[in-house]
């Protein structure tokens, strides 16, 4: 695919992804020398662990390593940007707030870090319901939540987090409902001795409203959020609310990989010991490779940049760290993988794709997601099925969809840097 040449540039090495994975393979890079283009659809870099706004506290980490980027007259950040398209062999189409261009490159590391897996439960549209992630980022760009009373479910650590976010701005957090048991979560937490850390900060986060063996049933309203019905062991207790935040887990984000042509396995970007995927010069770092926290996405960003720019040796020193983050990781995921009681929670007349208002009984006769999206429009909405894509894998076992371009809405100007008779 060919491009006008007045909206044609082109670096050594682009990154994908300005979160923990994303800097640190910029700042491994730039001593180098080298043109360093750094993308990202945030209004700063951080990513969704160390996203700013009104009500953030960003660590000193993250703003040392702002502060460093800046430092490096090599390295162009491009915030409030996204990935429209491909066009054609190390080229892609880019869109900001201001303008649309084609950037090619010599060298590619993808750190599309991951989002939330929502599953469908009964009441999970209603006004006041929201991912546990989501929870934060909002509470983070000023959303008021003094006084208010709160329900957070799922799994995973991201749940305690969200609770002390919550409680900081002044809400009254109900309860914690982690659907793994007490032995799962108390084995993951006698290994935390490996991880200092990560030991204390679960400490500063314990929650006295923490319970396991717990999982939402229904969200409880008419026009809004007024209660949430939760399965606690073998009791159920309704628990008057006005917010619902419920995070079972992560998803890596592997759409413009495999647009790309890298390998995805088990929902993550496949990469070697250099973080190399199987297509020459193309790196993969953090979440989209599979979740694993910051720690681990710092170092494989670390090790991506060397390797991107012939370092191979000092990438080496960092392989025993690595592994150490990645045993951190392999008992989080374990601890915390998901009850098949989950899959269960959807009702007949549950809403799957919310874009088209397609319910779980539409989908459960179909035998795959191609064959659900031709009879119901499941997917064809503005998320292009990254919610819904994601809830039928994990409910049917389907694929998910292959994104298709453009990646998001973009301008006509933007899509006008095409050359005439080319299309995405």
């Amino acid at each position: 695919m060919t491009v006008n040449a007045t909206t044609n540039e082109h670096v050594d090495l682009l990154i994908i992804g300005a979160g923990p994975a994303g800097m640190a393979a910029a700042l491994a890079a730039a001593p180098r020398g080298l043109s360093i283009a750094l993308l990202d659809d945030n209004p700063l870099p951080g990513g969704q662990i160390w996203r700013d706004g009104p009500n953030a506290q960003v660590p000193k980490q993250a703003q040392d390593m702002r502060g460093r980027l800046q430092g490096f007259s090599n390295i162009r950040l491009h915030s409030g940007c996204k990935v429209v398209a491909l066009a054609g062999a190390k080229r892609l189409l880019l869109e900001d707030a201001e303008r649309g261009w084609v950037l090619s490159y010599d060298s590619l590391i993808l750190c599309t870090g991951a989002r939330e897996r929502l599953l469908p439960f009964p009441g999970w549209t209603l006004p006041g319901v929201t991912g546990a992630g989501g929870l934060q980022a909002l509470i983070k760009g000023g959303l008021q939540v003094k006084d208010e009373r709160i329900v957070i479910a799922g799994t995973g650590p991201l749940l305690l987090a969200s609770s002390a976010t919550a409680q900081k701005h002044g809400a009254e957090v109900v309860r914690v409902a982690e659907q793994a048991s007490l032995s799962a979560v108390a084995g993951f937490a006698a290994g935390l001795w490996r991880w200092p850390n990560k030991a204390i900060q679960a400490i500063t986060l314990a929650s006295a409203a923490y319970r396991t063996s717990a999982h939402v049933l229904t969200a409880l309203g008419t026009d809004r959020l007024e209660g949430v019905r939760i399965q606690v062991g073998d009791k159920i207790e309704e628990l008057a609310c006005e917010r619902l935040a419920c995070g079972f887990s992560l998803v890596p984000n592997v759409e413009i990989a495999q647009a790309l042509g890298c390998t995805v396995r088990d929902q993550a970007v496949v990469v070697d010991e250099w973080q190399a995927t199987r297509l020459p010069d193309h790196f993969a770092a953090g979440e989209c490779t599979g979740f694993g926290g910051s720690e681990l996405a710092l170092v494989e960003g670390r090790i991506a940049g060397l390797v991107a720019v012939g370092e191979r040796e000092t990438a080496r020193g960092l392989w025993a760290e690595r592994l150490r983050w990645q045993g951190f990781a392999d008992r989080l995921n374990t601890a915390f993988s998901l009850n098949p009681a989950l899959k269960t929670l959807a009702a007949p007349e549950t809403l799957v794709c919310r874009c088209e208002d397609v319910r779980y009984a539409d989908l459960a006769g179909h035998g795959s997601w191609t064959g659900a999206k031709l009879a119901t429009r499941c997917g064809m909405g503005a998320c292009q099925g990254r919610i819904c894509g994601t809830a039928a894998q994990t409910l049917f076992g389907w694929e998910p969809p292959l994104l298709r371009p453009p990646f998001s809405p973009a301008r006509i100007s933007t899509l006008a840097c095409l050359d005439e008779g080319e299309s995405v």
